[in-house]
Order: structure tokens, then C-alpha cells, then sequence
């Protein structure tokens, strides 16, 4: 079997999946710690300027440390290199703006529960495999319990929902997926994983690069700020990058973009344990069928 078949349809065996989903979910913590982090930046910072600079400083760091692995691509590879540097980008000035118009609850069921749904339509319309009948299981509880989750604090809030905050979520979630579908399907050609994240995200700092110098950066010269874009190029865009990367060699893309979803989960017990939340019995409940449903896709059961 070629590489390629069994990154973008890999076999179903514990030892497979633990290999790809392990990484992908060390990630997602690492993720989830993005909005604890963002929320001790300076006082009046713009939200798409810390997102950017945590993607400028990490998207830099990954392209110089993949440089170990040349990459050989075709005028066709570069082409989808730029276009997932072009969707790398677009995810922060989507997804902070929609935060910012819809609040943050809204913004991540929308982003994150359509990003796998798009990640699995992509896949299958671009002819690499038709989502399964566990997948469909497996994201439809997930999503559901994110739902549940982040929303279950809010029940029953009558405030009114900004369309224009929705699309640009949705947005955010498309541009996710698009990304990671082409992450995939270059590290399926066995190009090494460093160099297609490391090539893509280095491109994506160019281009995020103007948001924050048009954003007065000097919160980036304060302690506190320099401290939460270190923490946010080091953690949640280096580090957490690489072990994506690595965990897209073992598992699909639709896979990879589900088990993400345990980020608001993790988020979620930040804000309790750290900033001293308040969970609601319900959000309880949500985090319980997220966990179910990211155990499907994490341990298959043996034949």
C-alpha cells in the first residue's frame, strides 16, 4: 500500500490511530489554551493582532526549523502551498472578528463544528475517500457535545446573533479545513511533514505580517505582551504545528479536524480551574458526549 492511500485512508487498527490521534490531540490542548493566553494581553489590543502575531513569530519559526527537509514540489504543490498559506492567514482575521461580533461561545461551535464538516465534504470532492459510517458517528456527537458545551452556559440568552459574525466563523472553520486538506495531501506525497508546515506557515507570516504592523504593536514591547505572543508562537503555533503535522501522516484529514474539537473542551477547563468559571450541568453533559465521540475515532474497536 502506497503511503499516500494510508495517510488519507489509513487502516483502522488501534496501533494506526493512536499514532495519528495522539498527536493531533496533544495539539488541540495546546490550542485550547489560546484564549487564557489572549485574555492577559494588554488591555485594548486588537484580537486579530494577537492572533496574527502568534502566527507571524510561530509561522517563522516553523519555516526555519523545516528547512532541514528540502522540499522538491511542483509548480502544481507550490500552487497549494500558497493557496494553504492564503487559508493559514485567513484564519485569524476570520475567526477574531467573529469572536468580537458574536462572542466567543458562538464563534467556536460555528468555526470549529464546521471545520470537519467541511474538512470531510472537501475530501470527498477533491477523491480521497468517502467519510465512513464511524466518522459521520463520531462527528456528529463530537460536534453536538460542542454545542452543548460552550452554548450550555448561555441557555436560554435572548441576545440577538450577528449574521455577518456567523458567516465569518464559518469562514474561519472553511479556511481550517482547507489548510489541513493540503497539509495532508502534501505530507501523503512523502514530502516530510516539517517542511510542508514549516513552508506553509512561513509564507502565511508574510502575509499576516501587515495586521500586525498596522495594529500599533507596541503592546508587543510590554512584558505582559510579549509574554502571550511568545506563548502563542511557541505553544499554539510551533509546537502544536508540528505534532499536527505529524499526526496527518497517521490519520485523515476529516479525522484530524474532528479530534480538534476537544480544544473548547479544553479551553473550557482552563476557564474553570484557572480563571474560576462557572460550569453549568449541562455544559458538563456537552463535555461528556464530546469525549464519546472523540473516543470513537481515537479507539476503533477491534476486529
Amino acid at each position: 500500500m502506497s503511503e499516500r492511500t494510508s495517510t488519507l485512508t489509513p487502516e483502522h487498527t488501534p496501533s494506526t490511530s493512536w499514532r495519528g490521534s495522539a498527536p493531533i490531540l496533544a495539539a488541540s490542548v495546546l490550542w485550547g489554551s489560546t484564549g487564557t493566553a489572549a485574555s492577559l494581553a494588554p488591555a485594548g489590543t486588537s484580537a486579530a493582532a494577537i492572533g496574527s502575531a502568534g502566527l507571524v513569530l510561530g509561522g517563522l519559526l516553523l519555516f526555519v526549523t523545516g528547512r532541514g527537509h528540502r522540499m522538491r514540489a511542483s509548480a502544481a504543490e507550490r500552487s497549494l502551498l500558497m493557496l494553504g498559506a492564503c487559508a493559514v492567514a485567513g484564519y485569524p482575521v476570520t475567526f477574531y472578528p467573529a469572536v468580537a461580533r458574536t462572542g466567543v461561545a458562538v464563534a467556536t461551535v460555528i468555526a470549529l463544528g464546521s471545520a470537519p464538516v467541511f474538512a470531510g465534504l472537501l475530501a470527498w470532492l477533491t477523491g480521497h475517500g468517502r467519510p465512513t459510517a464511524r466518522w459521520c458517528v463520531a462527528t456528529g456527537m463530537a460536534v453536538i457535545g460542542c454545542a452543548v458545551l460552550v452554548v450550555g452556559p448561555r441557555f436560554g440568552d435572548d441576545a440577538a446573533i450577528d449574521l455577518l459574525g456567523v458567516l465569518l466563523a464559518a469562514c474561519a472553520g472553511l479556511t481550517y479545513a482547507v489548510y489541513s486538506l493540503i497539509g495532508g495531501t502534501l505530507i501523503a506525497r512523502d514530502h516530510a511533514s516539517g517542511s510542508v508546515m514549516g513552508t506553509m506557515f512561513g509564507l502565511a507570516a508574510v502575509l499576516a505580517l501587515p495586521v500586525v504592523a498596522t495594529s500599533d504593536p507596541i503592546w508587543l514591547t510590554t512584558p505582559r505582551g510579549a509574554a502571550v505572543a511568545l506563548h502563542l508562537a511557541l505553544f499554539t503555533t510551533f509546537l502544536a504545528y508540528r505534532l499536527f503535522g505529524y499526526g496527518l501522516r497517521h490519520t485523515t484529514v476529516a479525522s484530524a479536524t474532528t479530534l480538534t474539537l476537544a480544544e473548547p473542551a479544553v479551553a473550557t477547563l482552563l476557564g474553570v480551574t484557572v480563571v474560576g468559571e462557572h460550569l453549568p450541568v449541562l455544559s458538563w453533559c456537552g463535555l461528556v458526549v464530546l469525549g464519546a465521540g472523540l473516543a470513537v475515532l481515537t479507539f476503533p474497536a477491534k476486529r
